[in-house]
């Protein structure tokens, strides 16, 4: 069990590129006795799994995230974790419709359920929405760093970044009051005990906790939101800039879509006003977006009406909105899922503070991140790159990762616990003895979330950290916010913890707010200092993304190690999301332009911890040969070009069986790893014009996988692997 990897199937371009790469692993790796499965934990995978006690048996799926949830929690666990969909409910529901075209019996998605029965299939789905995943498997603290070869390559091929202006307007807007920071409270559970979360005395849920854990509640007032982005959207017209917004809909997937919804309906405040009661009629919520409301308007004798205005809004109206496709005016306010934060954010920095507007074109813009909580650190950023200009990739720093969300750490956790408030009143959270632990005082329509952390995982996290900073010898600098009432807790915590391993070994440590420790962060980068930035669960998320495709042009190529509590290990491809945009580029034209990087870098790194464990020669030489293969994959830019007509990512894939075969031929350690694979790595250089001209041969032409969200295998795999003689050659592996 020791030496088996866990291969997750998930969805969009990791998914396609597991097509190519999954058929290569299977041959290599079992001939240093290492086994490797796949288990589907896609979307529709799920969708399917949580139906399939209404399906026919040939429809049925087991639940292998029940399965790898289990696994995570076993010392042998070795899981290869690629990125997966944080489904919003307009993906959650295009999926559940691709897979009733399929045959599927599944029930619609009720949006408004009324009775017993659609309450029932709303909260079958609702475990499928938003993070329903990485909570699960995330049961060890984040490592995540770039490989030394990684960022050798970026300094040495730097990507470009756009300057600033040096009147430049960009900034970003955040609220000064009635936010989730402002709202905070947190206590530490002397004992283990039961809560209960109760609106004027009814409770809405319990959730047991540990002693010493820390909990934290905080509520969002929505009468101040809508005041806040009015105020946003007269600032952005009066300065001449773009209006965007930027949230985490799929992860805070209870929370967040209410703050969307929010400024849907302000933006488009005349647009509702003018029709709100055909709106109430069709049913549209302006959580869903401008994208979900199009949809339904298709049943309204008003459509054209509508359509005109909300075209007119984007294209004549004050200010500018930032656009997601510019020549089909789909806006930030289309969908949720769009304007995920992480991914959203590093853009604008790159671009100089600049987003696209409706004419094709960069102009500056005003960021909207309502909450304070984290807002702060772009806002230090962008003020940083307005006074000292762009970075420059050649020589900056590098900014890695320890980060807080084991056990469902922090506001990531916080989805069971989120409520919009039903009526005016106070929302409590109670003990077992019936002690009130935090009080709010909230109005209808609030977003009030509790979020906790608990002791082991706190633990756990200043452990990794301190680990992190004595064998790198790098500053480590923990982002958190002693006015922030949840972050003074974690600090105790720091305080209480940090000395024991100090006693072991004396490293370099600060405890700062996280715009104080962004700007010692970046005076660290831009001076070419590494840093190890210690976060909680969302600044882990953000970070990673941020730094990384500042550093190395993408989040994808980051290592993202996550040494599971149990002893086992959790290997994350990188933090770059499922790339939808390179599937659409697929099903167009054959071309994926995904990079697999981040799987290779992992599987190193799954191998390393099975050979640490077993003191298996042969597992070791495969290591060795991996790094060899990441390494030339790297000095030989072997990365997949961006458009038809270059080396895509099935071509990434064959280069890289070339290099690991050929270091596993050209090794002295184990002879019969270098009998077998001698005449592979002979037969793939010497039919390298063919390989290429194969796969190149198919590229230009649009591609039938059976669906997005639920690939015909078969026909997937032919599209990836249409190189008949790189097939042969792999499967001549004995």
């Amino acid at each position: 069990m020791e030496k088996n990897i866990v291969y997750t199937k998930i969805d969009e371009a990791p998914a396609l590129a597991t097509y190519s790469l999954f058929p290569i692993l299977e041959k290599i790796l079992p001939k240093a006795g290492v086994g490797i499965e796949e288990r589907d934990i896609s979307l529709a995978g799920r969708v399917i799994a949580t139906f399939s006690d209404i399906l026919p048996e040939n429809q049925r799926q087991s639940d292998e995230l029940a399965y790898l949830g289990e696994l995570v929690n076993k010392p042998e666990a070795n899981i290869i974790k690629l990125p997966n969909i944080s489904a919003s409910i307009p993906q959650l529901k295009a999926c559940i419709a691709e897979l009733q075209e399929q045959g599927y019996d599944l029930p619609d998605f009720p949006e408004n359920p009324e009775t017993d029965e659609e309450k029932a299939i709303r909260a079958k789905y609702a475990t499928c929405l938003g993070s329903a995943v990485n909570p699960v498997l995330r049961q060890g603290n984040s490592d995540r760093r770039a490989a030394p070869a990684v960022k050798r390559y970026a300094q040495k091929h730097p990507h470009r970044l756009k300057p600033y202006s040096k009147d430049c307007k960009a900034y970003v807007a955040h609220m000064e009051e009635g936010d989730f920071y402002a709202n905070e409270q947190s206590v530490i559970t002397d004992k283990a005990t039961t809560l209960s979360i109760e609106l004027n005395g009814k409770t809405l849920t319990t959730l047991d906790v540990d002693a010493k854990e820390v909990v934290s509640s905080s509520f969002m007032s929505a009468q101040k939101l809508r005041a806040f982005l009015a105020g946003t959207i007269k600032d952005a017209d009066e300065k001449g800039l773009l209006w965007s917004i930027h949230l985490k809909a799929t992860m805070m997937k209870v929370s967040d879509p209410v703050i969307f919804g929010h400024a849907v309906s302000v933006f488009f405040k005349d647009l509702f006003d003018k029709y709100q009661e055909e709106f109430d009629k069709l049913g549209i919520n302006p959580d869903l977006g401008i994208g979900d409301l199009l949809k339904k308007i298709e049943k309204s004798d008003k459509k054209e009406a509508i359509e005109a205005d909300i075209k007119a809004i984007i294209l004549e109206g004050k200010p500018n909105i930032a656009m997601v496709d510019s020549d089909n005016l789909i806006t930030n306010l289309h969908a949720s899922n769009d304007i995920i934060i992480d991914a959203s954010m590093p853009p604008v920095i790159r671009e100089g503070g600049k987003m696209w507007n409706k004419e094709g074109e960069l102009q500056e813009c005003v960021a909207v991140i309502p909450d304070r909580s984290y807002a702060t650190t772009y806002s230090t950023i962008i003020e940083d790159c307005r006074l000292n200009g762009q970075f420059d990739v050649t020589t900056m720093g590098h900014v890695s990762n320890v980060g807080l969300m084991a056990m469902k750490a922090e506001e990531y956790g916080s989805h069971p616990y989120t409520f919009t408030c039903s009526e005016d009143g106070v929302m409590e959270v109670k003990d077992s003895d019936g002690n009130v632990l935090m009080s709010h005082n909230v109005q209808k329509g609030d977003i009030w979330r509790l979020y906790k952390a608990k002791d082991i995982a706190i633990k756990d996290w200043i452990r990794l950290a301190h680990e992190r900073g004595s064998l790198t010898n790098t500053p480590i600098v923990f982002w958190l916010d002693s006015n922030r009432a949840h972050d003074s807790n974690i600090i105790k915590k720091v305080v209480e913890y940090l000395p024991e391993y100090l006693a072991q070994k004396e490293i370099e440590y600060y405890i700062m707010a996280p715009s104080l420790a962004m700007k010692y962060t970046l005076k660290r980068t831009r001076a070419g200092l590494d840093t190890i930035s210690v976060t909680g669960n969302i600044l882990r998320d953000y970070l990673t993304d941020l730094f990384p495709i500042l550093e190395l042009g993408t989040s994808a190529k980051m290592m993202s190690i996550v040494p599971l509590l149990a002893g086992g290990g959790l290997f994350e491809t990188g933090a770059g999301g499922s790339a939808p945009k390179h599937v659409e580029q697929f099903l167009k034209e054959g071309h994926l332009r995904w990079d697999s990087l981040g799987e290779f870098l992992a599987l190193g790194e799954s191998l390393r911890m099975i050979a640490q464990k077993t003191g298996d020669k042969k597992v070791e030489v495969m290591v060795k040969a991996f790094d060899s293969a990441n390494e030339a994959y790297l000095e030989n830019d072997k990365s997949p070009g961006r458009k038809v007509g270059q080396p895509d990512n099935k071509a990434s894939h064959y280069y890289f069986a070339l290099y690991l075969t050929k270091a596993l031929a050209n090794q002295n350690e184990d002879e019969e790893l270098s009998k077998t694979f001698a005449p592979i790595a002979k037969a793939l250089k010497e039919s390298e014009e063919k390989i290429m001209n194969e796969l190149l041969g198919a590229e230009g032409k649009p591609q039938d996988i059976g669906g997005y969200y639920h690939p015909d295998d078969n026909k997937a795999q032919s599209s990836m692997r249409p190189s008949k003689t790189l097939n042969e050659i792999i499967n001549s592996v004995k």
